[in-house]
């Protein structure tokens, strides 16, 4: 009798913990140019690869968030621009009971670390379909950008305090 008591105060209190659930993964907007088709194909395919990351976050009514990974992928041969792709993969995730710092890392590289394989796919199937070579981008550490934007952050509020 006492354990199952126990178990269920256990049980109880494992329900007011923190809570983490995806409700939903989408494409917010997609875009694809190449603005130098059909002349590229004809020419050396010699690619250099500009990828520009960002994430933002948007609390939505109650303790669902909207988190956007921004993928934007600038490819040029040569000097020419072969294609821009740009893709905004985002998610809904249920998140309670967590403290300020662990829901700002929470939004801010645990989410994107789920949505860049999504982002990822997503790309690389655009590229392929405007009759390139798929891009194929390496895994992406969005724990290490988090902790170096925080030590940024800090820095700059460092500095502008030490400036009053």
């Amino acid at each position: 009798m006492t354990e199952q008591a126990s178990n269920g105060a256990a049980a109880a209190q494992n329900e007011q913990g923190p809570q983490f659930s995806l409700q939903r993964i989408y494409v917010r907007d997609l875009s694809f140019e190449a603005p130098k088709s059909p002349e590229i194909f004809r020419q050396e395919w010699n690619p250099s690869v500009a990828l520009d990351l960002n994430t933002k976050q948007k609390a939505l009514e109650g303790d669902f968030h909207e988190v956007v990974l921004t993928l934007s992928v600038t490819v040029k041969t040569g000097e020419e621009v072969a294609f821009i792709a740009e893709v905004q993969q985002a998610g809904i995730f249920l998140i309670k009971g967590l403290d300020a710092a662990a829901m700002s890392h929470t939004l801010g590289a645990f989410c994107p670390n789920i949505l860049f394989p999504y982002a990822r796919e997503t790309l690389d199937s655009l590229v392929t379909r405007g009759s390139f070579p798929a891009l194929m981008l390496a895994p992406v550490n969005f724990d290490a950008l988090y902790a170096q934007e925080m030590a940024r952050m800090q820095q700059a509020g460092a500095a502008s305090s030490s400036a009053h």
